[in-house]
């Protein structure tokens, strides 16, 4: 090879003892040894050191709460990646039914050293604590332009990207069309809460009416979520924006004693058994005829819808939504890549996929889940066929975030052990509700 025999004439020389080259010829040595490394680099060695775009192959595992879209439309998505992506199929394997159930299960296989898991559908709440744990891989390189801002807030934590909104929800306040008949009746706060209620309880065509508002007051999730709304509607806090307990305040305390209040005599205006109910149940009590008002998630929408009309002997129930008194509680799940994937590359394009445009679009026409994308209510149709889309997207833009915390969990078990006292004791808080809180923030 020339170009060798002309590298080796130019080497350098040595001469003479305090001469340390005779030949001058090493610049020109030097600048073509530095051709040749740069020939070499960006032919042969250079791709060595750049991380391939390649989507792993192989099947990809979505560890997941229960499918409660309608018709099982979260599937129906798999289903379609699994056509155009036959060489990275999806599985989405279901845990437990109740939330609390479906972390403990996610948290178990995470510990475990073996790769069980390529994709978390997480709670909102949980982001935090698997990212914390280092349950978790970040996820780089997304176009995350379009996705609601709250629901994206949600899939940060120390101003790090985890994951992805899969769907998003907002508490809405359902009413009975057949007791409030003007829109000017519909509540602005829990005073206009109580007082319609006690209207419609005491008016002869509320004989069959049990009482007032229904809410999920069962000691689960849901008590934290209407808990924080409640006191929220009153324009108080449990934790504010710096992290600090405030829950000791005038205006918690008249939310609370609000809600213990309403749940006494003979025609009260919050549902006794609410203490026992979950969303499903709620959606029953209000389904027959027992409430004027609901406080429900927005899958509720699509169960009562179907029974606007006359079926088995009862009567249907016409009904429309509104936004609560005060700022939601945003729920809604997102999509992580789990830290001991093998195919991370893979496990972003199938979670990219399942949050775009058009899933999102899929999923809340078809499948009833709120969508994370703003241009889904947007859409003409949507906003044709679903006419609570609107009221939706102001609920959810103006949602507010649990506290975010890795022991987040914790912190909602001793926060329902307050308020269920409260509830007994005329709303008023235990004298070390802020103490015990501030703890288990921290984890302790």
């Amino acid at each position: 090879m020339r170009w060798m025999r002309r590298l080796w004439a130019a080497r350098p020389r040595l001469g003479p003892p305090g001469v340390v080259w005779a030949n001058r010829s090493w610049l020109a040595m030097g600048v073509a040894v530095g051709v040749v490394l740069t020939i070499l680099f960006t032919s042969g060695v250079q791709p060595l050191f750049r991380e391939s775009t390649e989507w792993e192959k192989g099947k990809l595992l979505v560890l997941s709460g229960r499918d409660q879209s309608e018709g099982g439309q979260r599937r129906a998505l798999i289903n379609q990646w699994n056509a155009e992506h036959p060489e990275q199929p999806a599985e989405i394997v279901e845990l437990p039914t109740e939330a609390d159930g479906q972390r403990s299960e996610m948290v178990a296989r995470a510990r475990e050293k073996a790769e069980n898991a390529d994709v978390y559908n997480l709670d909102v709440t949980w982001t935090a604590e698997f990212a914390q744990s280092g349950y978790l891989r970040p996820l780089s390189g997304v176009d995350t332009s379009g996705f609601l801002r709250r629901p994206l807030e949600s899939c940060h934590y120390q101003g790090v990207l985890w994951a992805l909104p899969f769907n998003t929800d907002a508490g809405l306040l359902f009413y009975n069309k057949s007791h409030v008949t003007d829109t000017k009746e519909v509540p602005l706060d829990l005073d206009d809460i109580a007082t319609t209620s006690t209207r419609r309880l005491r008016a002869p065509e509320g004989e069959g009416l049990a009482a007032g508002y229904a809410g999920q007051l069962a000691d689960y999730e849901g008590l934290t979520v209407n808990a924080l709304e409640l006191i929220w509607a009153e324009k108080g806090d449990v934790v504010d924006e710096t992290g600090k307990v405030v829950i000791d305040s005038d205006r918690t305390r008249r939310a609370l004693r609000w809600l213990a209040d309403g749940l006494k005599g003979d025609k009260p205006v919050v549902l006794p058994d609410s203490r026992s109910q979950n969303e499903p149940l709620s959606t029953q009590a209000f389904r027959d005829g027992k409430v004027v008002f609901m406080r429900n998630w927005p899958v509720a929408h699509r169960t009562l819808q179907g029974n606007r009309g006359e079926s088995a002997g009862r009567p249907g129930i016409d009904f429309e939504v509104a936004q609560l008194p005060g700022p939601s509680v945003l729920g809604g799940q997102n999509l992580a890549i789990s830290a001991k994937s093998t195919k991370p590359r893979a496990a972003q394009a199938l979670i990219e996929f399942l949050t775009s445009p058009r899933s999102q679009q899929l999923l809340f026409e078809r499948g009833g889940l709120a969508a994370t994308r703003g241009i889904v209510y947007q859409d003409s149709r949507v906003a044709t066929e679903h006419r609570y889309a609107r009221t939706l997207l102001k609920a959810i833009e103006d949602a507010r975030l649990r506290p975010v915390t890795p022991y987040y969990s914790r912190f909602s078990d001793e926060f329902r052990t307050v308020v269920r006292y409260a509830l007994d004791h005329d709303g008023a808080l235990p004298s070390n509700a802020s103490q015990v809180l501030s703890a288990a923030l921290q984890g302790h």
